[in-house]
């Protein structure tokens, strides 16, 4: 059933100040009384013991059994927090995913950002991108790859999600990364020729993504000019 404040959509801004306590605190009004004590059991034995003890860690443990735990509906916030409890580093974090069931692998996907400043973990996103695990390519789209995706690679990730029928609204910072990209427009616009071509119809989402790519885009997605998106006023971002 599905319930009005679910928190494996990761509805919470995932890179705002915050925004980890703001979903402890959700899954504390949310949880049931034995699955909120095995939560806080969970997160202070991983604070406790983080990095690798033995084949496996204690907290490793934890996020498997997370969904049986909590819920489906819970397990992903379970599974950030519990990461980041654990200060899972990149090798961490790539042996969890790899490892994981998909869930699992969609959480360590929604940790990066609170875990890797850097670009070490983009092969995990890559890697997601490259199924047609829909749930997966939302998760791979979000802030992390927003900040640390090259501009080809986010280019193929907004037309994978088009092409699998993820929304847009999963990619993170959309508004400011499509902005005056001709090159993502003339993708886009060739996709869209494709379909027409072909009979079929063209996603709202890919006419939305095109009005962004306008050089006059506005960070709520508006167009200050008039004509067919992303083809005049600049010569596009680097490849």
């Amino acid at each position: 059933m599905n319930h009005p404040h679910r928190t494996d959509a990761a509805p919470v801004d995932e890179t705002a100040p915050g925004a980890l306590a703001e979903l402890r605190a959700r899954l504390n009004a949310e949880l049931g009384g034995a699955a909120r004590a095995w939560l806080d059991l969970a997160l202070d034995e991983a604070a406790a013991h983080p990095g690798t003890h033995g084949p496996i860690s204690a907290w490793e443990l934890r996020i498997a059994e997370a969904g049986r735990r909590c819920g489906p509906e819970y397990a992903d916030a379970a599974r950030v927090l519990l990461l980041h409890a654990a200060r899972a580093d990149p090798d961490a974090l790539a042996r969890v995913y790899r490892q994981g069931t998909a869930a699992e692998r969609r959480a360590v996907l929604r940790a990066l950002p609170h875990l890797v400043p850097g670009p070490d973990a983009l092969p995990l996103v890559e890697d997601a991108l490259r199924t047609n695990d829909t749930r997966l390519v939302a998760a791979a789209v979000g802030p992390y790859a927003a900040r640390h995706l090259d501009a080809h690679n986010w280019r193929h990730a907004v037309l994978k999600c088009l092409f699998t029928g993820v929304p847009v609204d999963e990619v993170a910072e959309l508004p400011r990364r499509a902005r005056a990209d001709t090159e993502l427009a003339r993708m886009l616009a060739a996709y869209a020729d494709e379909r027409t071509a072909a009979g079929r119809p063209v996603p709202e989402d890919l006419r939305r993504v095109l009005t962004l790519t306008e050089p006059t885009a506005t960070p709520n997605g508006t167009s200050g000019s008039p004509g067919r998106p992303g083809t005049s006023g600049t010569s596009g971002k680097e490849s």
